[in-house]
């Protein structure tokens, strides 16, 4: 049994034809037809939605289309391999090489006809692939901005959900043609690529993307340290307000915090900076130097109550001694007399 047999059968089962399924995947009836006459490959289940829609709807056990379409994909890996790479559709490079900016075109061009489908080349293709893969992946259930990009590419609201299931199934070595023109191409506007660091800039289409800036770098850490990027540090880092007078070592304090569960958020990491430069918080030396409070008001008033605080205790340690003063003064005034 596969995944286009199952789907077959339920379908005959319960008395439905293939745009009832496709109306209710989202996706068109073209793109499920295909599945079924085996014309495509069933897509990986960690980056596409069909599957739990398709399974609701066909009434299967959760995770049995899912774990159908990871099996067969396994079984086709195992037939292509071992086998070489293959360098890239010409009109694919020649995208990749347009969105370069100018100045660096020629370089990368050399390099890339000297070494097809190279080190570089690959790289690179697999960042821009990466960084629009996961703007997909966050806009993929927003039907407004998947109508505006439709809009962009003079195509249907369904034809363009089918388009970014398969750009999000495809990998640097199966990119197709299809996958540039419909997706990669408008929402790419521009990259560029240090040399020396090899750290990737990419510019997104701002229509697309308001926070259109992507900065990929290659950065020497200190052994035990992970690399997770947690998207509430990199919001936290974009919102210049927040993060303007961050120092460099107060940025790798952030960076090396973890967590498990419940991700932080930007506003966090802007109350952990703020915390991490108050002196109330260290017995000694602050590990950051100290700057501007973004409250000042709230820094007083936690000043304030430290200074109370310091005062109860004060008071508290003093207690056995003013509690002997009022005895001896009790008794003074009694007239009762010790010998000296």
């Amino acid at each position: 049994m596969n995944v286009c047999l199952l789907i077959k059968q339920r379908l005959g089962e319960l008395g439905l034809e293939q745009r009832d399924l496709a109306a209710a995947a989202g996706v068109t009836e073209s793109y499920v037809s295909q599945l079924l006459t085996q014309a495509k490959l069933p897509p990986a289940p960690e980056r596409t939605d069909i599957y739990v829609k398709m399974t609701k709807f066909l009434r299967l056990p959760a995770g049995k289309l899912a774990d159908l379409a990871e099996h067969e994909r396994m079984e086709e890996l195992k037939k292509k391999l071992p086998g070489s790479p293959v360098p890239l559709y010409k009109e694919v490079r020649e995208m990749i090489l347009r969105k370069c900016v100018v100045e660096r075109q020629k370089e990368l061009r050399a390099i890339f006809e000297r070494h097809p489908f190279g080190e570089l080349e690959r790289l690179i293709t697999q960042k821009l692939l990466d960084t629009a893969k996961r703007v997909a992946m966050k806009e993929l259930d927003s039907e407004g901005w998947l109508k505006l990009f439709a809009q962009l590419n003079g195509r249907k609201y369904e034809e363009m959900r089918v388009s970014i299931l398969e750009f999000l199934d495809t990998d640097v070595f199966h990119i197709s043609v299809e996958n540039c023109i419909s997706f990669l191409d408008p929402l790419i506007d521009s990259w560029d690529i240090d040399l020396t660091h090899f750290g990737l800039e990419i510019v997104l289409n701002q229509r697309l993307v308001p926070e259109n800036l992507k900065r990929l770098d290659y950065v020497e850490r200190e052994p035990g340290v992970m690399a997770e990027d947690e998207p509430g540090l990199e919001e936290f880092l974009q919102n210049s307000a927040m993060s303007q007078d961050a120092t460099g070592e107060e940025i790798e304090f952030l960076k090396r915090l973890r967590f498990t569960g419940a991700r932080p958020t930007a506003l966090y990491y802007y109350r952990e900076l703020q915390s991490l430069r108050d002196p109330l918080h260290f017995r000694q030396v602050s590990v950051a130097p100290m700057h501007k409070y973004g409250d000042a008001n709230a820094v007083e008033r936690q000043m304030r109550v430290h200074a109370r605080h310091g005062a109860l205790n004060r008071w508290n340690e003093h207690q056995p001694t003013r509690a002997r003063k009022r005895k001896r003064k009790s008794r003074s005034a009694s007239g009762v007399i010790r010998p000296g």
